[in-house]
């Protein structure tokens, strides 16, 4: 009988999350691959592993065995990829990471240039994903490393599980329609009166925004919900609100669109967070320094403290 480790993840995902929809979301499949790989899998040990219920599948006995039993094996392959990359007389590995836009486009491509040059072996793989999701995908074994945030008024609960290392600190600005603002700096409060573009409020970015306002004495009139950064200033350059803005998204500005210090404090600390088991693998330091090093060229110092919440052992 050979196993497949990808259907071993396969079926792991579906004993923790409780329905192929969900393993299939999980894994970035369609449910209809892993239902179909499943199949496989039932066939490659020859004998049942799932029962239909309705609509949903059910692990048999001897599915929940064998998925208790592919936590092991998935463990021992991480172990033994850590093994032959410690023996090797050059670092040769493969970590896959996730990321969201303003990270992807304002530190990985000079990071990873570098990287290449002084460690060709080294290989990250990037995945896009929101940046709530990448922490619970690198506790599940999903992601070897993930880019995480914490707002300093907002800082996001903490799995004890996992490591972290600072990457940079951001400051955190108010983006608004040029000419709007004529001064230098503004206090949140002066914007009270403005409609704002703001992420929504199940984000991190959304959260920190409100919370920001809210602190400052006003409820924002929210007239448009946007997730990305690039699209809440393409909407401020024509003129239909505010929002505010983080130094990697700078990059990103489009004309018509003017950054305005802020008088309320308010930044943004990113981080890369890792498994424990991961933090034995030797490329992990590599890639942490080179993404701390395009940080650092960029002005961003990664030397503030991190906002944690210490008694938290959920995911946000």
């Amino acid at each position: 009988m050979e196993l497949s480790l990808s259907r071993l993840r396969m079926l792991r995902e579906l004993h923790r999350r409780g329905t192929i929809t969900a393993a299939a979301t999980a894994l970035h499949y369609t449910a209809s691959a892993v239902s179909q790989q499943l199949a496989q899998l039932e066939r490659d040990v020859g004998t049942r592993l799932f029962e239909r219920r309705g609509r949903r599948v059910q692990l048999t006995d001897l599915g929940v065995l064998l998925a208790e039993h592919a936590e092991e094996i998935l463990a021992a392959a991480e172990r033994a990829t850590q093994a032959l990359e410690e023996a090797g007389e050059t670092v040769a590995a493969k970590l896959t990471a996730g990321v969201w836009a303003s990270v992807a486009s304002g530190l990985l491509p000079d990071a990873l240039t570098a990287l290449a040059r002084t460690h060709p072996g080294v290989e990250v793989r990037t995945r896009e994903l929101a940046p709530e999701e990448t922490a619970a995908a690198v506790r599940d074994g999903e992601l070897d490393l993930s880019f995480v945030i914490d707002y300093s008024n907002y800082p996001m609960t903490w799995d004890k599980g996992l490591e972290r290392a600072v990457i940079a600190v951001e400051r955190v600005y108010a983006a608004v329609p040029a000419g709007a603002v004529p001064a230098a700096s503004v206090m949140l409060s002066e914007l009270a009166e403005h409609p704002w573009i703001v992420s929504p409020a199940r984000s991190h970015f959304g959260q920190a925004a409100r919370l920001a306002c809210q602190s400052a004495g006003f409820e924002p009139r929210i007239d448009h919900e946007v997730e990305e950064q690039a699209t809440a200033m393409a909407m401020v350059a024509a003129g239909l609100g505010v929002t505010l803005v983080t130094d990697l998204g700078l990059a990103l500005r489009p004309p018509g669109v003017d950054i305005v210090a802020l008088g309320d404090a308010l930044t943004r600390t990113v981080s890369l967070a890792y498994r424990t088991t991961t933090a034995r693998r030797a490329a992990l330091p590599l890639v942490i320094e080179a993404v701390r090093t395009a940080a650092a060229q960029k002005g961003l110092g990664a030397d503030a403290p991190i906002p944690v919440q210490p008694d938290s052992l959920g995911l946000a």
